[in-house]
């Protein structure tokens, strides 16, 4: 079995942390996504796996080739220009030399059985698209097991508005649709794709864990939810839960408060009588004394001397 992991976007939205760790590597409870999702496919049977990288791509390379994924022929497909979605997607199946494969974004995190989705690709698709209903992200039209439109208005018929998870499974005849060189949209292919007559498959899910970690508030809800044993299906691949999740070597000052969903890298510094909440702080910050913060996301080093609430600090 045969994967591509996606991960050479900017994350214009998680700025300005994304100038200078992209997305890909930003740690769930410490722990860079784009290894767990690694981890996953790994523990599924998957064999060659190809990641796209571009922005701060030496960062992603340096990762990859410090860390070992057992029985995984890693491929790299760097872009130095940025191909989007669709434009990484075709060089990637390049990569892979053939066959449908399993793509994953890599700014969301999922109990989803990659196995399973490979092995329910439907015959015959182009794609089989993994979608679920899950508001406000439906704008996918599903018709029994069909994509029947991608955004817009409803077609009518029977078909209902779901939402697309970041997995699918590619056929070779999809990399039709998407042009020889240069940037590309997937989304515009898919559209293109049903507009020719070809088959769009839909796998619909539910129960299962799944949260987008590209904003803040994503990011932090990620952490929210794993603190609160919601994704059981992870456990394997993370570490023992405990909330407030705090990394070694950790200082703790005395009286701190802590509120739940609190995740501390390592080496990070509280001072005296602080409160946290919902707040998810990595390696080396340093929170004053007093300093009170709920819904934050506080930067590697950074220094934080004043209360704050809904924001990204650096």
């Amino acid at each position: 079995m045969k994967a591509a992991v996606l991960a050479a976007g900017l994350g214009t939205r998680l700025r300005p942390l994304t100038y200078t760790l992209p997305k890909a590597l930003f740690p769930v409870l410490n722990r860079p996504v784009l290894g767990l999702i690694l981890e996953q496919a790994a523990a599924a049977g998957f064999t060659r796996v190809a990641v796209n990288t571009h922005h701060l791509a030496p960062l992603v390379h340096r990762f990859l080739e410090d860390r070992r994924f057992s029985g995984i022929d890693l491929r790299i497909s760097h872009e130095p220009e940025l191909l989007g979605t669709g434009g990484g997607l075709r060089e990637m199946g390049k990569l892979l030399e053939g066959g449908p494969f399993l793509a994953v974004n890599s700014d969301v995190l999922t109990d989803l059985d990659f196995r399973k989705m490979f092995q329910d690709h439907r015959q015959g698709a182009l794609t089989t698209l993994v979608v679920h209903d899950c508001s406000p992200y439906n704008n996918v039209w599903v018709e029994g097991h069909l994509v029947v439109a991608i955004g817009g208005d409803s077609p009518g018929g029977g078909a209902r508005p779901l939402a697309y998870t970041g997995v699918q499974v590619v056929s070779p005849g999809m990399i039709d649709y998407l042009p020889g060189t240069g940037e590309y949209d997937l989304v515009a292919a898919w559209r293109q794709a049903l507009t020719a007559g070809e088959t769009l498959a839909a796998l619909v899910l539910e129960g299962h864990f799944w949260q987008d970690l590209g904003t803040r508030e994503g990011y932090l809800s990620a952490h929210r939810r794993l603190l609160a044993g919601a994704a059981p299906g992870l456990a394997s691949f993370l570490p023992d839960l405990a909330d407030p999740y705090i990394g070694p070597p950790g200082a703790i000052g005395s009286g701190v408060e802590f509120a739940g969903g609190v995740c501390l890298g390592a080496g990070v510094q509280v001072g005296a009588g602080a409160f946290l909440k919902n707040t998810v702080a990595w390696d080396r910050a340093c929170i004053g004394p007093g300093v009170r913060l709920e819904d934050c996301l506080v930067a590697a080093g950074a220094r934080v001397t004043e209360s704050a609430r809904g924001r990204t600090l650096v």
